[in-house]
């Protein structure tokens, strides 16, 4: 039996400096999502106050909230459960 590692999500948090609009565009342009996704992930941000935007290897997720924190959105990751 192999034992699979728990994959990591990135999470981006509500923050009350950024617009929905820019927010949206930095999901469609750092993850390649489109404009549907992008809002809808954009949406759980606003309301939720957080959404999981990206998962993957926890290497893949500290290059991911590296890049948040580049184009200035609050970013942290986590293991998922």
């Amino acid at each position: 039996m192999t034992l699979v590692a728990k994959p990591w999500v990135t999470i981006v948090w509500n923050d009350p400096v950024n617009l929905m609009s820019y927010v949206t565009y930095v999901f469609q342009k750092y993850f390649g999502y489109d404009k549907d996704k992008a809002e809808r992930l954009m949406m759980e941000v606003h309301r939720d106050g957080k959404s999981a935007v990206s998962t993957g290897s926890r290497e893949e997720m500290e290059r991911d909230v590296q890049a948040m924190h580049e184009y200035g959105l609050w970013a942290t990751m986590e293991k998922q459960s």
